[in-house]
């Protein structure tokens, strides 16, 4: 059954604790999974140039790390409901960070054999995992306190995903990226010298030590959740009599939860797009060097940090739809700038989109599984899937960069990924269910 929702008042927000305070433990425990994350997502983009350099690939083949990353969210999302809606959220998070794990600890035999093979195995295993934590944290997160601040509470907890992500890139940085560049005349003279495997070897090696630290974190982690107590939350478990389909097929009676998952797919392939090609847009139009165009991306990542606390603190006073669109035409106008004034212009426009696209995830996501009851789990698994728009969308301005040969011009994509997210944000986030013609949605509703 809807419910409604009256708008937050400032004083209402003020006196609504984020979070009750006998579920302080099980909700920090939560929240530091979206930091756990963050940090594999971001570390990809390092493997990418480090597997170029120690498997002599090129930069298609190196794709392949996104490839098989996407994959294992997008098949792992509705598995992970299904155990979750039996078994409850604890054990479908422990199974994720046991796949995290996993995974990280594959990254030993995958060097020792010198696989690509096995180590995009790895990243399968560990995107798995994550899909499972995506799954559950993100509703189990909206579903902990008040729903009057699901989606500022939301925000908050999202908030420590793109710390996670700066800690990635850094981590990758610093221990997996050797500095040692080789030129054509230094591969010559090492092959000559019989050393180049050696040299080869020892690069696909950098990559071990992060991620077996990473995998003892994580089921450090996974263990802290088990020893404790969670929360119980309405429809956190079914009965062994439910219909796993059936809870699906209700989902199409909610027009807007079945747009979410539309506007998800959307803003996540501007996202991925968007970082994905910022470090070239930088180079294209201010020649600046590869590791200064770096320092720049872990800039704009950064302001997205702070734009996910930010958001979280409007939301007291604004509604999160509202909020929402706004950010998204902030960020049409911004990538136009980027669009038609290529250069340090476009660049810093470019640069702040990430600030204005930190609150779209959280809030599509709270805004999307709203009202759905016992279909929680089966929503969030749906838009969780949608994250593969972060592959469809990438190689979609690769292809409209190959046909204008302007980075510029293949901003075009994103833009149009931001125009969908505020109808989203404005119209479609406030459907009333197919089956309940004569309610619509309070329009005052904090989410």
């Amino acid at each position: 059954m809807a419910f409604a929702m009256t708008p937050p008042t400032s004083d209402q927000s003020e006196n609504k604790p984020l979070f009750p305070a006998q579920s302080a433990a099980a909700f920090f425990l939560v929240t530091g999974l979206f930091f756990l994350w963050g940090i594999p997502n971001n570390l990809n983009d390092v493997l990418i140039r480090q597997f170029m350099k120690s498997f002599e690939i090129t930069r298609l083949q190196a794709g392949l790390v996104q490839s098989a990353f996407y994959t294992g969210y997008f098949l792992f999302s509705v598995p992970a409901a299904m155990v979750m809606r039996r078994y409850g959220y604890k054990f479908g998070l422990i199974t994720g960070l046991v796949l995290y794990s996993i995974g990280t600890f594959m990254f030993l035999p995958a060097a020792g054999a010198r696989s690509y093979s096995l180590f995009l195995l790895a990243l399968f295993v560990i995107a798995s995992g994550l899909g499972f934590l995506e799954t559950g944290a993100n509703p189990l997160i909206a579903q902990i306190g008040d729903p009057e601040s699901a989606v500022r509470r939301l925000n908050f907890s999202q908030a420590f995903n793109p710390l996670g992500s700066i800690i990635g890139v850094l981590i990758g940085t610093f221990f997996i990226f050797s500095g040692i560049e080789l030129k054509a005349a230094d591969i010559a003279r090492l092959k000559l010298a019989g050393t180049y495997d050696a040299y080869l070897q020892h690069e696909t090696m950098r990559v071990i030590a992060p991620y077996l630290v990473l995998g003892v974190v994580v089921l450090v982690w996974a263990l802290l959740i088990l020893r404790t107590p969670f929360p119980a939350i309405a429809g956190a478990r079914s009965s062994d009599s439910e219909e796993p389909q059936g809870s699906y097929r209700e989902l199409l009676r909610y027009p807007h939860f079945l747009l979410a998952v539309v506007a998800q797919f959307c803003y996540v392939g501007a996202q991925v797009g968007t970082w994905s090609y910022f470090i070239q847009y930088v180079q294209d139009y201010t020649h600046l060097p590869e590791k200064a165009a770096g320092y720049f991306l872990t800039g704009t990542l950064a302001g997205f940090g702070v734009g996910r606390f930010a958001s979280s603190h409007w939301m007291k006073v604004m509604r999160a739809n509202m909020l929402m669109g706004m950010f998204a035409i902030i960020n049409v106008g911004l990538v136009t700038i980027g669009i038609l004034f290529p250069g340090w212009i476009g660049l810093w426009a470019i640069f702040l989109t990430s600030f204005f696209m930190s609150l779209m995830f959280p809030t599509i996501f709270a805004l999307g599984i709203r009202d759905l009851g016992p279909n929680t789990k089966a929503g969030a698994s749906l838009i969780v899937m949608a994250i593969i728009g972060g592959a469809v969308f990438t190689p979609l301005i690769g292809l409209a960069f190959q046909a204008t040969k302007s980075m510029a011009v293949a901003m075009v994509v994103p833009l149009l990924c931001y125009i969908a997210v505020a109808g989203y944000a404005f119209w479609g986030s406030k459907l009333a269910p197919f089956a309940d013609h004569g309610t619509a949605l309070d329009e005052g509703t904090g989410i």
